[in-house]
This record gives structure tokens, C-alpha cells and sequence, in this order.
């Protein structure tokens, strides 16, 4: 007896869920929060937060190893993303030290003054693109000091990054895998000239690396090229769309712009109801190690299962009013970096990065609007697995 396929419940690249997804996942919770998908050979979609938690914390049923996102490229492992306990957590020790909040606190006077260069000719100009010429530059500039890698290298970076990244959305998996091996060639690089030259390994997440020994022995070169290819990317393309997301929420309500103007303290909570509501990425997977049930449907070994934080984040059962902002909002435990042993490792480092962009932008303007004669509307967009703003014209008064 074979194993028959269920039925697809939802098509992740559907017209109607690329243009309402939250619509769609609105749906999905209420009437199948538990959704199958032929997309990508195959997944389910869990949509509202219980579940979406569930799994994410259970890291023996679900693991990372085989598959964890959807759609599913082979090119290389990367470490820490790719592995599961006891190796994850040998290696998530290895990288904290840099993300440690006091070195964090050290690092935001460099943040500070990155932003302050790159914002300050985008509004004496009093108009621009902001996500061409601020949030596009700005987050891997950022990587690239907190990497100790050259400044003239940020461009190189972004720019494999970002093809990477479209290529992926739109399943060009050729280019996929000639970006990979780009990023991969300048992460073998970056490992040479830090064997050759090491720096702090307190500081220095590939000295760290170079330095640790798993079972007595150094790691090999391999991985800590898949982990520093991780941060490569991981470290500016989402943090990208987030900061575009914050400045066009910001720029659609002024009466939120003018009071955190007055209240410049209350910013950080501003950016928890953002990342809450407009997630830069809408989900990751896990590999079931056996067959479980959830909400009724029947989950078998060897199946992926997207955990959609997009969804989780508006589900009613966690967040009164979910799609409405809410500066005041008790227990925002949103799902944007992720949960579980799996949560994002530079968390810390974007939550700054975000409250600095703001609170500059903030000082320096009376008021910032989205300037509708550059496009009729403002666009999300919602290419999976990545959703925020590709384009953001707005309109500064100094």
C-alpha cells in the first residue's frame, strides 16, 4: 500500500495570498491551520502561534538537519542553522560571546555613525528612495565593521546577497547556486586571512571559530566557512526589509512619528509591534523525525513543516486586535527572530541597529511622508520566503 499525498489546502504563490497574505493566513488559522502545500515538492504550513511555538521548541521531533526552509537549496552546510543538539549547541556557545549585550552597548557608537552618513545626504536632500540609499547599504556596512571586514568589501557582499535572495523568491535555483558559491569563495577568504592573521576571539566570531576545538580537535575549515557564509547573509538581508517596514509604518502614521519624537524612550517598544506585525521573514521549516499529530492532521516522518511566524504573529488567540499597532501591547513575545533553540543569534545586534536607524531619523526630521508622486501607493512585498518593502520613496521636512 503506498502513502497517498493530501489534497493542497493553500498555494504560498497564489495571486490572491501574494497580495492579502495576512487574508490568507486569516483564513487558513481559522478554518485549516494545519495546511498542505505541492509547492516545492511537498510541505505543511502551521499558522497560528500555539503550534507554530510547539514545534519550534520540540527539537527532537523537528530538526533543522535535513530540511529547514522551504523552498529546500542544497548548497552547503551552515552552521549553526543546519545542525541539531548536542553539535548546535557546541557551536551556539561559540558564537554568543560577540552578541553579549555589553559588546553590543560597545559596538553602537560605530552603528551610530554609519547611520548618521548615510541618512544625512538622503535628508538634506529632502527626498529619496530609502530603502535604495539608506536601508539597502546600511545593515551590511554594519556586518562588515561587527565582521572586521573591509568596508570596501560591503557592496561585493550585498550585491551576491541580494541575487541570492531573488533568485531563491523566484526559483532560479542556477543562479542560486553560483550566488552560494560567491558568498562561500569570499567566506574561504575571510578564514584564510583570519588563519593567517588571527584577531580576539572574545570579539571575533572567525577567530572564535579558529580557536574553539570540538572533542579535542580544531573544526574543520569547511564548517567554519558554512557558519561565517550564514552570517554573511543572515546579517543584513532581513534587517534590510525590517527597517524599510519600521520607516513606512512610521511614515503612514505621523501621529506615531510625533509622538516618539517626544517620547524617543518608547521607540524600542515601537520596534517590537513592527517586527510583530511585519516579520522579514515569513517562515522556516523543520524536518519531522517521526509521525505526530497536530490540530487533526497527521504529520509523518520525513515531512516538512513550515512554521509560518507571519501567521503566528497576527493570530487573535496571543494578540488582542492583532492587525492593529499597538504601542502599549503587554507581552509582545512575536515570533520575528524565530523560537527555540533555532532564534535568531543576532538578535541583539538588529534590535539595536533598528532603534539607533529610528531614533536618528526621528532627530533629524520634523516630519517624513511617503511621497506619492514618486508611486501611487506603498508596496510590501510579499515574495517568499522574504516580506517587506523593495522600494520606498519618501519626502523629508528638516
Amino acid at each position: 500500500m503506498t502513502d497517498t499525498i493530501p489534497t493542497p489546502d493553500w498555494n504560498p504563490l497564489d495571486p490572491e495570498t501574494l497580495q492579502n497574505p495576512h487574508g490568507t493566513y486569516a483564513r487558513l488559522r481559522e478554518r485549516c491551520p494545519v495546511a498542505h502545500s505541492d509547492q516545492w515538492g511537498n510541505f505543511w504550513a502551521l499558522t497560528k502561534y500555539k503550534d507554530v511555538t510547539s514545534t519550534a521548541a520540540d527539537a527532537k521531533t523537528f530538526i533543522n538537519s535535513v530540511q529547514n526552509v522551504v523552498p529546500h537549496v542544497g548548497f552547503g552546510k551552515r552552521i549553526p542553522l543546519h545542525v541539531d543538539p548536542p553539535e548546535h549547541t557546541f557551536y551556539r556557545r561559540l558564537l554568543n560571546p560577540p552578541f553579549d549585550p555589553d559588546k553590543i552597548a560597545a559596538f553602537e557608537p560605530t552603528v551610530r555613525q554609519i547611520v548618521v552618513s548615510l541618512l544625512e545626504p538622503l535628508i538634506t536632500k529632502g527626498k529619496g528612495d530609502v530603502v535604495e540609499e539608506f536601508t539597502y547599504y546600511f545593515p551590511v556596512r554594519v556586518l562588515c565593521e561587527f565582521l572586521g571586514i573591509p568596508q570596501e568589501d560591503a557592496l561585493h557582499i550585498k550585491n551576491h546577497g541580494e541575487r541570492y535572495a531573488h533568485a531563491l523568491e523566484t526559483g532560479d535555483y542556477e543562479t542560486v547556486g553560483a550566488e552560494s558559491k560567491a558568498l562561500y569563495d569570499y567566506a574561504r577568504r575571510l578564514v584564510a586571512t583570519r588563519k593567517a592573521v588571527p584577531l580576539d576571539p572574545k570579539t571575533d566570531t572567525t577567530s572564535a571559530l579558529l580557536a574553539a576545538r570540538m572533542d579535542g580537535q580544531p573544526i574543520e575549515d569547511e564548517v567554519i566557512v558554512g557558519c561565517v557564509r550564514q552570517l554573511l547573509v543572515a546579517g543584513h538581508l532581513t534587517l534590510t526589509l525590517s527597517l524599510a517596514s519600521a520607516i513606512l509604518h512610521l511614515a503612514l502614521h505621523p501621529n506615531l512619528q510625533a509622538w516618539l519624537r517626544q517620547e524617543p524612550e518608547r521607540i524600542p517598544d515601537a520596534i517590537e509591534e513592527i517586527l510583530r506585525l511585519y516579520p522579514p521573514t515569513q517562515a522556516f521549516a523543520r524536518t519531522a523525525t517521526h509521525q505526530v499529530e497536530i490540530e487533526g492532521r497527521t504529520i509523518k516522518a520525513g515531512d516538512v513543516v513550515a512554521l509560518v511566524w507571519i501567521a503566528a504573529n497576527r493570530d487573535p488567540d496571543i494578540f488582542p486586535h492583532p492587525d492593529e499597532f499597538d504601542l502599549d501591547r503587554e507581552r509582545n513575545q512575536h515570533l520575528a527572530f524565530g523560537h527555540g533553540i533555532h532564534k535568531c543569534l543576532g538578535a541583539p545586534l538588529a534590535r539595536m541597529e533598528l532603534r539607533v536607524a529610528l531614533e536618528e531619523l526621528l532627530a533629524r526630521t520634523r516630519h517624513f511622508e511617503f511621497d506619492d508622486s514618486v508611486a501611487d501607493r506603498p508596496v510590501i512585498e510579499n515574495a517568499w520566503p522574504e516580506y517587506g518593502p523593495r522600494s520606498l520613496p519618501i519626502r523629508f521636512t528638516t
